[in-house]
């Protein structure tokens, strides 16, 4: 007797029946062999071309040839069934594949030419459920309500669905109910949301043709797409908190990289002109609406190039990637037109944080600043050094007022380890930030190319990261020692993929355009263990029975009546059929552990 069958609701266990039926009948329903698909659903319904009119019914209107094979295209598709309704000896049903829905009508004896019907009468009467994928050849015709279908001349089953779908309803003012739409299940069941909610798989085909249209900028361009660590020595190239692992071969502690900058950047030195990966980085910090820690950036690196010849080729290439995906420059997010149409606002940070505080950080010092946070009533502590606080401070008051793209430009040095000082302004830097809808979108310098004072930049980060600092970067000798061999003056960008394809399709969540989010473990249902159960007397084969009736800790039967108790332990047994002898009350009495006073 297998008591996992207790595990399985009322459809699964008969999904399961059904699936060992069609075994009887010689029906494999999970067949090896190729299925040879010609057409997809969107296609026939695209280019079906009405057979000619050869006459008029009483009404008046045309009446067309009979469809047939000889006539009308003859298709073979594959999908999943998503809909059945059967009338008699014909039934039609919606079947689903890779682009969308088409119908199919099945006749009995189209599928069933000989005296055999149980292909119809069983197979697919009863024995198909919602879900399972099927193959059906077929010719194209349309029916008398006009809908285009496929009128089935033969039928096989390709995969069954032992689970059901959620049914998604519609009712007849065409409101949606019995819905998929918790975000939590949708992101942990992808597979699901992809199957019955609409629209679902075009966000990720749009990210899709963001990536491909990036790269295929970026090769037109003569750049080089490489691949480097994702495990290294030092977590270098951003400021922020890495994953920790350790790599048991070299008996040594690794970081999981939080950017590719170094590494690349290496490679300039090695006379490559340009190079851009595009790949995962890892970060361990928070989880929020826009943020997950493991997410797909594109960085890139060209010689001889500055930051304001970034702004202009970036500017491009947005509008070029938003045209690809939208067929226009502009996208809508939360009721806003947002236009990718270059050129962009150009603007200072320092400017920024003017424009929208009146305090003027420019010639400030570290504790005026400090003071000027704690007037506004924001929370900073003596670890923030003055790179630190201005960024505070533009997070605070700016970050979220820049909707339309707009490049802040001119970071102060103590924000910027790894950027070339400014050619024209003292303390500051040449390296903009992105920001469109309120959100960083991409990061770039003039790269620092003076090995003497990247090692100095380096110290001072090690200084912050001694003060408490513990997204401060680490020293990375090999790199200082790369720059010593000479890098020609670069221009870097990084692009965040998953917020970009967020602004492209109007999406506010990550977890919308990321196929498979991090997500916090499924919730459990507390369980003793079935010893347990076994030390208090109950039979190991009756402690499946005792959680099916909701018993899943030796508590929970605490001055429980033994009476009931049966009850319940009978009521699964007879429901499951299971080959179990229920206990007698005088033996739960016995078992039971009796209320406390």
């Amino acid at each position: 007797m297998d008591l996992k069958v207790l595990e399985l609701s009322e459809q699964e266990i008969v999904r399961r029946q059904n699936m060992e039926a069609l075994r009887n009948m010689g029906i494999e329903p999970y067949p090896a062999a190729e299925y040879p698909v010609t057409a997809w659903s969107t296609d026939i319904i695209k280019n079906f071309v009405d057979l000619p009119v050869v006459g008029k019914d009483e009404e008046g209107n045309d009446v067309h040839e009979v469809a047939s094979p000889e006539n009308s295209p003859v298709v073979s598709i594959a999908g999943r069934i998503m809909s059945k309704s059967i009338m008699g000896k014909a039934a039609f049903a919606k079947l689903q594949d890779s682009k969308g829905r088409i119908q199919v009508y099945v006749q009995r004896d189209s599928i069933c030419p000989d005296e055999n019907k149980d292909l119809y009468n069983v197979v697919f009467k009863k024995l198909l459920d919602l879900g399972d994928f099927i193959g059906v050849k077929g010719y194209v015709f349309r029916t008398k309500t006009g809908e285009i279908s496929v009128h089935v001349m033969e039928m096989k089953l390709l995969s069954k669905s032992l689970k059901p779908l959620p049914v998604v309803k519609t009712d007849a003012e065409g409101n949606v109910y019995d819905s998929f739409d918790d975000p939590e299940l949708r992101y942990r069941q992808r597979y699901v949301d992809l199957v019955v909610n609409a629209g679902v798989k075009e966000t990720f085909e749009k990210r899709a043709i963001i990536v491909r249209t990036m790269r295929r900028i970026l090769d037109e361009a003569g750049y080089t797409e490489v691949e480097t660590p994702i495990l290294q020595l030092i977590a270098g190239g951003a400021s922020a908190r890495p994953f920790i692992t350790h790599f048991n071969a070299l008996n040594q502690d690794m970081y999981m990289r939080i950017a590719t900058e170094l590494y690349l950047k290496r490679l300039i030195v090695g006379g490559f002109e340009g190079v851009y990966e595009m790949g995962k980085n890892f970060r361990n910090e928070g989880m929020d609406k826009t943020h997950n820690p493991e997410f797909t950036c594109m960085e890139l690196y060209v010689s001889y190039k500055d930051y304001n010849w970034m702004m202009s080729f970036t500017e491009r290439m947005l509008e070029e990637i938003c045209t690809a995906v939208n067929g226009k420059p502009e996208v809508e997010i939360d009721g806003n037109i947002i236009s990718f149409k270059a050129p962009y606002r150009r603007l200072p940070i320092l400017e920024a944080i003017k424009e929208k505080t009146g305090f003027d950080c420019d010639g400030k010092s570290e504790e005026e600043i400090r003071a000027f946070c704690l007037e506004k009533g924001m929370e900073v502590d003596e670890t923030m050094g003055k790179g630190k606080l201005i960024d505070e401070l533009f997070g605070e008051f700016c970050e979220g007022t820049f909707i339309q793209p707009t490049f802040i430009t001119d970071y102060p040095v103590e924000m910027s380890p790894l950027t070339k000082m400014h050619r024209s302004k003292p303390g500051l830097t040449e390296r903009f930030e992105l920001m469109v809808n309120g959100k960083e979108l991409a990061n770039a310098y003039s790269e620092l190319n003076d090995p003497i004072d990247q090692e100095e930049r380096f110290k001072e980060q090690m200084r912050l990261a001694a003060k408490g600092d513990d997204e401060a970067m680490i020293i990375d000798h090999d790199f200082l020692r790369a720059l010593q061999y000479g890098m020609p003056p670069t221009s870097g960008i990084g692009i965040g993929i998953d917020r970009l394809a967020m602004l492209m399709t109007g999406k506010f969540a990550i977890g919308e355009i990321m196929l498979f989010p991090q997500m916090k473990p499924e919730k459990r249902i507390p369980r003793d263990k079935p010893e347990a159960f076994v030390e208090m007397g109950f039979a190991e084969e009756m402690v499946p029975i005792l959680y099916k009736c909701g018993y899943n800790l030796v508590s929970d039967l605490q001055g429980q009546k033994a009476q009931k108790v049966q009850q319940q332990i009978g009521e699964v047994i007879k429901k499951y059929k299971l080959e179990v002898e229920k206990p007698s009350v005088q033996q739960l009495e016995a078992i039971l552990p009796q209320a406390e006073d």
